[in-house]
């Protein structure tokens, strides 16, 4: 080889170790998609609850007519820790049919307070807020209560279970609102 075609080929090697470190250093990014189901939890979509969308709090539950559902922070699986006044603005979401058959993630507990039947979802109690209405969530991160989230089945019955709690009320905001809903 002359002088002339090694600095030729030096070159183009040079080149060729710039252009594929810059290749792997600058890979291009990953598309998202455009829809919101990529990173969501499944849709629940049934007689007791259907996934609804927000957008402030994303997926969230609601019953069968769209009214949103909520999650107490002092409950524990199975059990209803909101008695007292504080059913006054966070009311149960109440079975009034069949207690057996229930879809997956959703059972019922038995309120110790009142004896009423409640619908939990993976073991979590559920409850409305009196300032909303379907399709309309005001309640989320109000008084300790946070907006019922679609998740996976979980290994949760769909048998009846009994609560046995009859500690606390929470002392919710004020509301004069009528919710409208049938308790």
């Amino acid at each position: 080889m002359n002088k002339t075609t090694s600095t030729i080929v030096a070159i183009i090697a040079v080149i060729a170790v710039i252009a594929g470190g810059y290749a792997i250093l600058h890979k291009p990014k990953a598309t998202t998609p455009t829809t919101s189901s990529a990173s969501t939890a499944p849709a629940v979509n049934n007689a007791v609850l259907t996934t609804k969308t927000d957008a402030t709090v994303g997926q969230y539950l609601a019953d069968s007519s769209g009214k949103p559902l909520y999650t107490y922070n002092a409950d524990t699986s199975g059990v209803s820790n909101c008695t007292g006044s504080c059913l006054a603005n966070w009311p149960a979401y109440q079975d009034k049919g069949a207690t057996t058959g229930l879809p997956a993630g959703v059972s019922t507990i038995t309120r110790s307070d009142n004896g009423q039947i409640q619908y939990t979802y993976n073991g979590m109690p559920l409850y409305y807020f009196v300032g909303d209405s379907a399709g309309k969530v005001t309640g989320n991160g109000v008084d300790n209560f946070q907006i019922a989230k679609p998740a996976a089945a979980s290994s949760s019955s769909s048998s009846s279970s009994t609560s046995t709690s009859s500690t606390g009320s929470s002392t919710p905001a004020s509301s004069s609102s009528s919710s409208g809903y049938n308790y």
